[in-house]
């Protein structure tokens, strides 16, 4: 007997998995249920397909509206203050870039072209400027160009200072701790100093130096030697000596004397020629300059217990010139040493200091009555 095949007491061709859901009966094998279609998905990828359509959209309207908004180069002089500095060795492209960051220019590319167009690739300098925001490029280019636009500073060291007194004017006027000028000074090798210097003292020429933000110690002092031995190659120092039949170092010694003794300019070779003498004569120069600068002090008032003191340096008691200089001349001063007056002087004496007279005489009862001249003005002080 064939078994009856189980019923769930429903007839027809549909019949119940059991558990509500519905199916087919295809040759005997059950269809598999229809999944229902995934609308999440379908919203995402019409999302991100609207997302990259305004993403276009923007780029398309920013790359047509950016040059009205940024344009490559702005026009005029631009507004406000801005510092900004130009580093060693940066190109033109380096210098462009650093000036867009700083909104100076409008774009690298403007400030390339102005310089190329102009060929002044070799013609930017370090250092720091002042410009402002919003420039066009070819404004900025001749700020650049400009001296005046740049932040440096400028110490100006007047003639006679003994090489402490410079150094103590250099570090207040450039900002250089005078610990570091000090220290460059005690180790003077790679300065450049002439063969014949014992030292920086007479040699750190007097004139006004630029320091840029980047300037160190020894680079100052380099400087003011450099400058030393320019000036004493344009006055041909070295062979106008051997006409006053010194050495380059005498006359470097007797410049510092003739600066540190010198009233007016047109003084400065007749004191040159007082040395001379009295040297032709094997006579002590008896200077009071060499005296204070043994004290280290700046006096008209020399008393007889100066004039003792023990040092090669005190021209008082002893003959000949000091072993070194004893502060820095200036150009008229050496080109005075090298080219003295003509004259029979031996003594000089500066009766007036307020007014720089200075009275020279060959007789030593003039020099006592000039003498006498100078101590009324110092009592009447």
């Amino acid at each position: 007997m064939t078994p009856p095949v189980p019923s769930s007491g429903n007839s027809g061709d549909l019949g119940d998995s059991g558990d509500g859901a519905a199916f087919l009966l295809t040759d005997g094998e059950p269809e598999r249920p229809r999944r229902r279609p995934r609308r999440g998905r379908k919203r995402l990828i019409l999302a991100g397909c609207a997302a990259a359509c305004t993403l276009a959209a923007v780029l398309g309207v920013r790359s047509v509206l950016l040059p009205l908004i940024r344009p490559d180069d702005f026009e005029g002089a631009g507004t406000g203050a801005v510092t900004v500095e130009i580093k060693p060795g940066q190109s033109a492209g380096q210098i462009a870039d650093t000036l867009a960051e700083a909104g100076v220019v409008a774009t690298s590319r403007s400030f390339v072209k102005a310089v190329r167009e102009r060929a002044k690739e070799n013609s930017l300098r370090p250092g720091r400027y002042r410009l402002a925001r919003g420039m066009a490029a070819g404004a900025a280019l001749d700020r650049l160009l400009d001296e005046s636009s740049r932040v440096v500073r400028r110490v100006a060291v007047p003639e006679g200072l003994w090489a402490g007194e410079a150094l103590s004017r250099l570090a207040k006027g450039s900002g250089i701790p005078l610990a570091q000028l000090q220290q460059v000074v005690a180790a003077p090798h790679g300065l450049g100093l002439p063969a014949y210097a014992g030292g920086v003292e007479g040699y750190l020429f007097p004139a006004t130096y630029e320091v840029e933000p980047n300037t160190t110690a020894k680079d100052l002092v380099r400087a003011m030697v450099t400058r030393f031995r320019r000036t004493a190659e344009e006055l041909r120092l070295d062979q106008a000596a051997t006409g006053v039949k010194l050495t380059p170092r005498e006359v470097v010694v007797v410049a510092s004397i003739i600066q540190a003794e010198g009233g007016r300019d047109e003084d400065y070779p007749k004191i040159a020629r007082v040395i001379y003498n009295r040297l032709a004569k094997g006579r002590k120069l008896e200077m009071d300059s060499t005296v204070n600068y043994v004290q280290g002090r700046r006096t008209l008032r020399v008393s007889e217990k100066d004039i003792k003191v023990a040092s090669p340096y005190n021209t008082y008691r002893y003959a000949g010139l000091p072993p070194g200089p004893i502060g820095s001349p200036g150009e008229k001063a050496l080109k005075a040493a090298l080219h003295p007056a003509e004259g029979d002087w031996y003594w000089f004496v500066t009766t007036d200091p307020g007014r720089r007279i200075t009275k020279f005489t060959d007789s030593e009862g003039e020099f006592v009555k000039y003498r006498e001249e100078l101590n009324r003005y110092l009592g009447a002080d």
